[in-house]
């Protein structure tokens, strides 16, 4: 059986191909030849025609600048389209393995592993998993809005030319319908001129929810179920595995632009998108359920559901009984319709929650089986109920987020006019005040009066005092986590349990509104995780709150800056052991530890596949709840695409399972001390090499001349800050552009830098290969982290991070390139030495995908060197830096 009638090489050449020939109809014979020159001669040098780059460096510096600004475009829209050829690509490889019974970390493959356990223990593990991608607004995705839907509608073309069964005339008329996008998209401009504004991030996010998520989240649960149904006699029933949570809108940690309104306006949108798809699936629904009801009996339930609602909805009611006479389920889906308009309504007889429409949701299931109509209820009725379970009535929840020194201004402010120097206090006499103020009857402060007080801290206790109100509104579900940026303190946790109580989203001991999440990100919070947790299990206030909560305690982990703090491998090895630390902590207080991994899209910034990081988390930490970021242009390559999308839920939901499971059998794994010890060994001399990389005296001069930092920090990727002060540190550098940089002079420094450094200190103090071999094949954590260095090894191309290098002073440059070359080289040596291949890559795949970009990022490399290198940019040159920025990004498929 064929399932397609194309191939990536097909897709990639007749792209390529229509490109050409709107380049030049859209410029110049001329343009498209210069162009076609630069691709030519790029491709000959890495195919060994030639044996420099010269030519090309020389015919790119010779351009006129709108020239120049052609050439940058059309590798840029290459990129944009060769990008879709790839997922395409993907999409036959899920579906062909799918077909062929071969798809690696299927759900039916989880169901086998399940299936050789007892019943309570499957029914332990389906209760326990609970997966929740967070997707963020952190400023990674290089594309327009604009840009994106017009490649999604190429994307949609693709699809019919490739599964679907055309005449020459049809097929000639998609293709027609190719070419008018890419017209288009050549026409459109590549680069922002405006700043994204938090809404318009929050409502890229709600895009990806409301248009693939929605819609692939029944067929997960289908696929498992049928999956238990092949392998297990009598499966145990599937709880809510999956919950989607959402920071765009609601992230305030370096964003002056997120205020209040901006959460609120997010929260009524995302009420308002998921309500109509609710109201689109009943109408759906209607459509299928037109039974006779004198053929059938519905059932007690059935019918005093309905005369409650025609009792509610007597308007309705009548609308509904002569619309559809004598057919009693489209009578009630048309009233359930009605109650759904009315959420949020000033008018009565709207659903109170989403608790409410499944109750009516599941009458129906139970009506149609008690009818025979099972098939029905599994096809029409139980995907809608899982959307249901999934989404609720917010869509997505919304954490809220602050800096912990926000938090800590603001109530020494609003208590110095109490008489309180809070301020002055120390750490243990802070934890005593807030205790005590938490725990008594009587608020302290006056949230809503701000006369007099600072901007920021106004802003603080605003957020606080609407909290209350948006839970009100839209349900505690809709709102109800807190997490605190850069936790070192008990104090800092308190301090936004206090502020939730003085707005009545707490009051104890009866009840919590809020999961108070820290954000341990430093290595100074990271070593302190027993003082920072074991104080709080044991304060009285905060052990009410999490009574309330159900024992269950979030605890953020942050990659990025934990990279950049301490380099990648040191900040790995660290990252792992405080999982055990704290889960450690959590088990000897009784409670249920949820980890919270901030993970970005890049390896540096603990990126990589998701489903072999799950397997890969001691087994101490996985309690079955798992949270995680989703960032920039992860979420596009993730969920842009329905089959890709649903994919990527599968391996994750697999990995899960066969995690929880593992875990259960073995809390604690067995990992040799020797091993540990020589991570520990080989940690403490990488991050001492880091440091001193960082600390030399001259690199963040080097880092600001061979990277392309400034131009990064000027484009309109997000609605944050580059920086958090506007001072020029790495520590004060967010993490994304730091890594955006290096990425793109393609010296990906932060995910591999003093790996060698630290594995040679290990073969130095008498350690030998075989023991790093060892550890590599029977180690998921190390195997995980020299895969990872090895894909942004990989991706590294030191020839071309030579050019940028030869932007910086002589003297930076003779004491920093050298450096980062040697360690590189011997990255290299080692990583494939130790994984005992012949290559950095780990699937062809890889090997392919690099061969086919790097001919064609080359060019804009070259043409950005030389433009960085402009002391004075004319406003085109400017623009075209601009876009060479945008260009390999799409070309490396990764910024940030």
């Amino acid at each position: 059986m064929t399932l397609h009638n194309r191939d990536v090489r097909q897709d990639v050449r007749e792209l390529g191909a229509l490109l050409g020939e709107i380049l030049e109809a859209q410029t110049s014979r001329r343009a498209f030849e210069t162009v076609e020159s630069c691709r030519t001669t790029a491709i000959d040098y890495r195919s060994g025609e030639i044996d420099s780059r010269e030519p090309l460096v020389a015919e790119l510096e010779g351009l006129s600048p709108s020239r120049q600004r052609i050439v940058a475009r059309a590798f840029t829209t290459y990129f944009e389209l060769i990008n879709l050829a790839e997922e395409r690509e993907r999409v036959r490889s899920i579906r062909e393995d799918s077909q062929a019974d071969e798809l690696e970390d299927s759900l039916e493959a989880a169901a086998v592993e399940l299936a050789d356990a007892d019943p309570e223990t499957v029914r332990e593990v389906l209760d326990d998993v609970l997966i929740e991608p967070t997707f963020t607004a952190h400023p990674t995705e290089a594309r327009r809005k604009t840009v994106k839907a017009k490649l999604w509608e190429i994307a949609t073309h693709l699809e019919t030319l490739d599964e679907r069964l055309l005449t020459e005339k049809e097929s000639g008329q998609v293709w027609r319908d190719v070419d008018a996008e890419v017209t288009s998209l050549w026409q459109t401009p590549q680069v922002r001129k405006r700043q994204p504004e938090p809404e318009d991030e929050a409502r890229n996010v709600q895009w990806y929810l409301e248009n693939t998520l929605f819609d692939v989240v029944g067929e997960v649960y289908d696929e498992l179920a049928d999956a238990l149904d092949d392998e297990i006699t009598t499966p145990p029933a599937i709880p809510k595995l999956f919950e989607f949570r959402s920071w765009a809108g609601s992230d305030r940690d370096g964003n002056p632009y997120v205020t209040p309104d901006v959460t609120a306006n997010t929260l009524e949108r995302q009420r308002g998108v998921v309500l109509e798809r609710y109201r689109e699936e009943l109408k759906r629904l209607s459509g299928v359920l037109s039974q006779d009801g004198d053929r059938i009996d519905v059932g007690p339930q059935f019918k005093a559901s309905l005369e409650n609602d025609c009792e509610d909805l007597p308007g309705s009611a009548r609308t509904a009984s002569e619309r559809y006479p004598g057919e009693p389920y489209r009578q009630k889906l048309k009233l359930m319709r009605s109650r759904l308009e009315r959420v949020g309504d000033v008018r009565p007889g709207g659903y109170d929650d989403a608790e409410a429409l499944l109750a009516d949701l599941e009458i129906i299931a139970d009506s149609l089986r008690d009818n025979g109509a099972e098939t029905v209820a599994e096809a029409h009725v139980d995907p809608l109920r899982r959307q249901v379970e999934t989404f609720g009535f917010s869509l997505a929840s919304l954490d809220l987020r602050d800096h912990q020194q926000k938090h800590t201004t603001a109530i020494a402010e609003a208590l110095e006019r109490e008489g309180i120097e809070y301020r002055s206090l120390g750490e243990d006499e802070r934890v005593d005040l807030l205790t005590d103020a938490i725990l008594q009857d009587e608020r302290v402060i006056d949230l809503e009066d701000t006369d007099d007080l600072s901007e920021e801290t106004a802003r603080v206790l605003e957020l606080f005092s609407r909290l209350a109100d948006w839970q009100a509104e839209y349900g505690v579900d809709a709102i109800d986590t807190y997490c605190i940026s850069m936790t070192e303190e008990p104090s800092h946790v308190l301090e936004a349990l206090f502020l939730a109580d003085q707005a009545d989203v707490v009051s104890l001991p009866e009840h919590s509104g809020l999961d108070i999440v820290p954000l341990l990100e430093t290595e100074y919070a990271l070593s302190g995780a027993r003082r920072i947790m074991g104080t709080l299990f044991e304060n009285e206030a905060y052990e009410q709150a999490l009574e309330a909560r159900g024992r269950t305690q979030e605890i953020m982990l942050g990659y990025s800056d934990s990279n950049k703090e301490n380099g990648f491998l040191a900040a790995n090895w660290s990252l792992y052991k405080n999982q055990r630390r704290l889960a450690a902590i959590c088990d000897d207080h009784d409670v249920t530890v949820r980890l919270f991994h901030g993970r970005g899209g890049s390896i540096s910034r603990g990126g990589g596949p998701m489903n072999e990081a799950m397997l890969a988390l001691p087994n101490s930490t996985v309690t079955g709840q798992i949270k995680f970021t989703e960032q920039g242009e992860a979420i596009a390559e993730k969920y842009g695409n329905l089959r890709i999308a649903e994919r990527n839920i599968e391996q994750m939901l697999n990995a899960q399972l066969r995690a929880r499971m593992q875990a259960l059998s073995q809390p604690h794994e067995d990992v040799p001390e020797a091993w540990l010890e020589a991570m520990e060994l080989m940690a403490d001399a990488a991050r001492t090499e880091y440091r001193d990389l960082l600390e030399s005296d001259g690199f963040v001069r080097y880092f600001e001349e061979a990277t392309p930092i400034r131009v990064i920090e000027d484009l309109d990727l997000g609605s944050r800050p580059a920086s958090r002060t506007g001072e020029r540190t790495v520590e004060d550098l967010r993490a994304i552009p730091w890594v955006f940089s290096w990425t793109q002079s393609r010296c990906i420094l932060p995910g591999w830098y003093a790996l060698a450094t630290g594995l040679d200190a290990f073969l130095a103090d008498g350690g030998s290969m075989e023991t790093l071999q060892e550890m590599y094949d029977e180690w998921p954590f190390f195997r995980t982290t020299l895969d990872n260095a090895a894909l942004s090894l990989a991706r590294t191309e030191l020839e071309i991070a030579a050019e940028y290098a030869a932007l910086a002073d002589d003297d930076l440059r003779e004491r920093f390139f050298p450096r980062l070359s040697t360690e590189y080289e011997r990255g290299v040596e080692l990583v494939t030495t130790i994984s005992q291949r012949d290559s950095l890559h780990t699937r062809d795949w890889f090997a392919e995908h690099l061969e086919r970009r790097n001919p064609y990022v080359d060019p804009l490399n070259l043409l950005q060197v030389y433009l960085l290198g402009r002391t004075h940019r004319t406003d085109v040159e400017e623009r075209t830096l601009r876009l060479t920025v945008k260009g390999i990004a799409a070309g490396m498929k990764n910024t940030g």
